[in-house]
């Protein structure tokens, strides 16, 4: 399978909100032979980068410090687009609503969470090009 998660309009990523980190990490890691590596949140918390055979596969944080109280614990999907700032505007003109307006994540780029029509959320990116 050919990786297209830079491309406009791909899921690139999914990130699990949870209340448990590390019952999260030892259910997905056992399940699904993922590994993990350790950084920071956009708001300097534990946050789990999942591999699984050197391919990121995913994220996982903690709900609490890092999204709104009323976030349920889920799974997250991220969707590159070209342009974060674009998108966020055309979210806007289609009806939708940027509940975070685009944000940078140090060395990784700059994304947005929205809520399309319907109400449902999930987030825009635009990664930072090598």
């Amino acid at each position: 399978m050919k990786d297209d998660s830079n491309r406009h309009g791909v899921f690139s990523l999914n990130e699990l909100i949870t209340t448990d980190l590390r019952s999260a990490k030892a259910f997905y890691g056992e399940l699904l032979g993922w590994t993990f590596t350790e950084t920071k949140t956009i708001y300097g918390n534990l946050y789990l980068v999942a591999h699984r055979e050197g391919t990121i596969v995913g994220g996982m944080m903690l709900k609490n410090g890092n999204v709104p109280d009323d976030v349920i614990p889920c799974w997250d999907p991220y969707i590159t687009v070209d342009d974060v700032e674009a998108s966020a505007k055309r979210v806007k003109k289609l009806g939708g609503e940027v509940i975070l307006p685009p944000t940078d994540i140090p060395k990784v780029g700059r994304f947005c969470v929205i809520k399309d029509p319907q109400g449902i959320s999930l987030n825009l990116i635009t990664y930072l090009r090598d």
